[in-house]
């Protein structure tokens, strides 16, 4: 039995071991992989601002990394008059508050930069506390994770789940 949860031990360390090597590593990638953040974006050519984002609608994801610290993460967005919104959930739970670290690393530089099909965007991140179109962009983001809002979603609610901090509304803005 003991040379049993010896072996248990040795095994479940060298486990752990091999998942603090590569986020480690992780922190030194170009850009993140998957759902494990990355280091700072080293590829990738520096681009104006385009006009409007809608060249974005229908595609899940985008990749951007925040000034300090230098990592990088994929987010999912949301296209809406030609304006690019990230939204980040579940900032009340404790699965958020350990998960959604990036929001808080916006209070001390809102700078970041975003990388879209290999051209790098140097732009802000701004809160919004408010926004008149919630119940059309939530939609877009629940399609995306599988969700149908309930009839009984309505904009009043949602305003009130973005005012008590429930979800992190975000808007891409120039610099």
């Amino acid at each position: 039995m003991t040379t049993f949860l010896k072996w248990l031990g040795i095994i479940l360390a060298v486990i752990v071991l091999a998942i603090m090597l590569f986020l480690g590593a992780m922190r030194f990638s170009d850009g993140p992989y998957a759902v494990f953040s990355g280091g700072p974006f080293k590829t990738g050519e520096l681009t104006e601002r385009p006009d409007n984002w809608n060249f974005l609608k229908g595609r899940p994801e985008i990749e951007f990394q925040t000034i300090s610290p230098n990592t990088s993460r994929v987010v999912w967005l949301a296209v809406v008059d030609g304006r690019l919104f990230i939204v980040s959930g579940y900032m009340n739970t404790n699965f958020g508050k350990i998960w959604k670290q990036w929001p808080a690393y916006l209070e001390e530089s809102d700078h970041i930069i975003l990388r879209i099909d290999g051209k790098l965007y140097e732009q802000r991140l701004e809160r919004l506390m408010e926004f008149p179109h919630l119940v059309e962009l939530m939609t877009i983001f629940n399609e995306k994770y599988g969700v149908v809002l309930g009839s009984d979603i309505s904009q009043a609610v949602l305003d009130q789940s973005l005012k008590n901090g429930d979800f992190w509304l975000f808007e891409v803005v120039d610099r």
